[in-house]
């Protein structure tokens, strides 16, 4: 009994369930087939009579527009262009009454395809020479319509803007890369741009979005500005991207070889000043290997006309190097001074041993004075009995030992510019490395002419003329 009774409670349970469930799946789909119904007859009664010519609240109240931007990508940085590219979500909010709606859902999730059907704003970058919209596989736009008419409008944009740059301290430089937007055609009484998010988290750069070769984005700083222009005043929005140059890369590639090739030259001072051949390479090497690294340093920067702080140490290694070889000249100067007086007093001593030679075969009354002859004799057998000493080795080929002891040794030119040449390198190397690594090299932002109203800060894309630099996104 209590079995039959058991087997009986399950199946009622069993077809309670499958009620249930029948029930369920009925009111899904007719809330799918009404919740249908619902949005085609929303939309049709939003676009009837709607004018996308008019902005919201036109000739009535001022247009908000509350704007945002997620950047998906930051980079490359160009010196020699002096702009840097950046791909991003652009995305934009406003109030539209006349697209409020009711209706059993909240949000209409819509496609590219009513975005040209109602108004949007006529937002553009002032600073950007190149804009690009996305397109691949479709238009790559997100739109939303709230109940209140809030719409909700996001692009994919990729966008070269110039970035101002001063590389007086290149390269242990940064800048502040600029980026600018607002209407083309409204004015801040008419269109009003706003940060959705506040001025810390209206732009979001994820750290894996700024993975660059030779910068580090080390910050941003928003605002929201005025532009006076001779069509009107402007609401703009700016962000300021703070970027540091990254040392690395110049430090291996052109500080290490140049500080290497002034120690090289240096080494030509522990040289003999006899091996001439040996001495002149190694200086005409270093200097013809300076010129190519400095050469190879400037290929990477525009052609500025002012002194870098990489100018400024390649010049003084250069000076260092080109001295060097200046000093070989002025030891081989003096050492031919040298040599050649050494030569004209063994001349002179050749003539006065030829005299006293012949003197021996002469009367007895040229040694008539004792005394005179005496000392004559005495200095012939002197001179007689120096070393017959060559030329210089400098001055033949040969060995670079020279056989006349008297003119080997170190030269004193030398032995000063073992200990003053390095000396006075490292000396400035350490001032220069101080000086650049202590002072602060961010670049200080320029002037935009917000809310300062100055009109020589305008470039001639702000003046509302119709550049090619200057593209309205649609």
């Amino acid at each position: 009994m209590d079995l039959y009774c058991w087997r009986r409670s399950v199946e009622n349970m069993g077809r309670i369930l499958a009620l249930l469930s029948l029930m369920c799946l009925g009111d899904v789909l007719g809330n799918v087939k009404i919740s249908s119904e619902n949005i085609t007859r929303i939309l049709d009664r939003l676009l009837e009579g709607y004018d996308n010519r008019l902005r919201p609240g036109s000739g009535v109240s001022v247009t908000e527009v509350k704007t945002d931007i997620f950047v998906t990508s930051f980079g490359p940085v160009s010196d020699v262009e002096m702009d840097f590219t950046m791909d991003m979500f652009f995305r934009q909010m406003w109030v539209d009454e006349r697209l409020a709606f009711e209706g059993p859902i909240e949000i209409l999730r819509l496609n590219n395809r009513m975005v040209d059907k109602i108004w949007t704003p006529d937002t553009f970058f002032r600073n950007a020479r190149k804009s690009l919209a996305h397109n691949t596989t479709s238009p790559n736009k997100m739109f939303r319509i709230m109940q209140n008419g809030t719409v909700f409008y996001t692009m994919r944009l990729t966008v070269s803007a110039e970035c101002p740059m001063k590389l007086m301290d290149f390269p242990m430089d940064g800048h502040i890369c600029p980026l600018r937007f607002g209407s083309y055609a409204y004015t801040n009484r008419e269109i009003v741009y706003t940060w959705r998010k506040g001025l810390v988290e209206s732009v979001d750069v994820p750290p894996e979005s700024s993975n660059l070769l030779q910068y580090d984005l080390i910050g941003k700083t928003l605002s929201s500005e005025t532009l006076k222009i001779s069509t009107g005043h402007y609401s703009v929005q700016l962000v300021h991207f703070i970027l540091q140059r990254k040392l690395g890369y110049h430090l291996i590639q052109t500080y290490i070889p140049l500080i290497m090739v002034v120690v090289l030259s240096q080494v030509a001072f522990w040289i003999n000043k006899e091996s001439v051949p040996a001495r002149t390479v190694a200086g005409v090497t270093t200097v013809l290997t300076m010129t190519t690294l400095s050469i190879s340093a400037r290929s990477s920067l525009p052609k500025v006309a002012y002194a870098t702080a990489m100018d400024w140490f390649i010049a003084v290694c250069f000076a260092f190097v080109s001295s060097a070889l200046v000093e070989f000249a002025a030891v081989n100067y003096f050492a031919t001074l040298e040599a050649n007086r050494m030569r004209r007093r063994l001349s002179r001593g050749s003539v006065l041993e030829s005299i006293a030679e012949g003197s021996d075969d002469e009367d007895e009354s040229t040694v008539s004075d004792p005394s005179v002859g005496g000392r004559v004799r005495k200095r012939m057998s002197s001179i007689s009995e120096a070393p017959k000493a060559r030329l210089p080795i400098f001055l033949q080929q040969g060995s670079a030992v020279p056989p006349n002891e008297t003119l080997a040794g170190p030269s004193p030119i030398d032995q000063y510019a073992r200990i003053l040449f390095p000396l006075a390198f490292a000396v400035f190397n350490i001032i220069y490395w101080y000086i650049y690594l202590s002072k602060d090299t961010i670049e200080k932002a320029r002037c935009v002419c917000a809310c300062m109203y100055v009109p020589s800060c305008l470039s001639q894309s702000e003046l509302g003329d119709d550049s090619g630099s200057s593209m309205r996104l649609k």
